[in-house]
């Protein structure tokens, strides 16, 4: 079965709520789904996807649905990784050493933007560093 039939349903939330710039193509074995939108249809479409595939076992599906615009420092984020823990980094890359966590939906405090990829957090027990900003939405 092709990915975007299995899908279809998270395709198609994703269509009615109007993601900006929505692009789903699948490569080698994946599905993706890129595009923006607010904090909440965000939850939505990864609420629909965990409703499909509970606990993401597949591992199929790699949707970045960024919520970006509007968002200064000093703005409250909720973490809303698949499953796990969000990384908080030294600096703003994959190759940087860890240097805390923090738990899925919990709420941090934007301290600064590096870029639209990385931004640098900081918990309410005072660790901060970078985290990827794909797993960050805005609390409205």
């Amino acid at each position: 079965m092709a990915l975007q039939e299995k899908y279809k349903e998270l395709i198609d939330a994703a269509t009615a709520a109007g993601v900006n710039e929505l692009n789903v193509r699948e490569q080698d074995g994946v599905l993706y789904i890129d595009g923006a939108s607010s904090g909440a249809v965000k939850q939505q479409l990864w609420d629909t996807y965990e409703r499909l595939d509970p606990n993401y076992a597949s591992g199929d599906v790699v949707m970045n649905i960024n919520s970006v615009a509007g968002v200064v420092e000093g703005s409250k984020l909720k973490v809303t990784t698949n499953s796990s823990n969000l990384n908080i980094r030294k600096g703003p890359s994959t190759n940087d050493d860890i240097v805390g966590k923090a738990a899925r939906h919990e709420v941090v405090t934007l301290v600064g933007k590096e870029n639209d990829q990385w931004w640098l957090i900081k918990t309410d027990q005072g660790e901060q560093g970078y985290s990827f900003t794909q797993y960050l939405t805005p609390v409205e």
